[in-house]
């Protein structure tokens, strides 16, 4: 199972020019047994609002397509409190250590992120892979 954090999203999603980059973050969203966070799916509703123009009324099919593709993780106790651990002990930052708890949880072997350390291992399990 691969994470995909929300800037490979939003690269999938946003026709910004960069087609290199489009099309490789589409052939990874297009993927089998995706998993991502409700942190995730609120990034990429409220940066496609912001940044491509995307409509307030379109954003339940947006969150509905998350769901019906991908396998979303929510946060709770046990995952904040292992972001924590991660935090402290990979330096993450606030959002990614959840990112990152999240991934863990749902045994991910990757961690598809253009924010955080190509090639870093977490707890054995976890790749984190830049894919451009």
């Amino acid at each position: 199972m691969d994470f995909i954090d929300s800037n490979i999203w939003l690269y999938a999603l946003i026709d910004a020019g960069d087609s290199h980059r489009r099309q490789r973050a589409v052939s990874l969203i297009e993927s089998d047994n995706l998993v991502v966070t409700t942190q995730v799916i609120n990034e990429v509703c409220v940066n496609l609002i912001r940044k491509a123009g995307m409509a307030e009324s379109a954003v339940p099919g947006l969150i509905e397509s998350f769901f019906r593709r991908c396998t979303v993780v929510t946060l709770d106790r046990r995952l904040m409190t292992d972001a924590s651990r991660l935090r402290q002990e990979f330096g993450f930052s606030f959002w990614d250590g959840l990112i990152v708890a999240g991934a863990l949880h749902e045994g991910c072997n990757r961690l598809f992120s253009e924010d955080m350390h190509h090639g870093l291992v977490v707890d054995g399990k976890l790749t984190v892979e830049n894919p451009f």
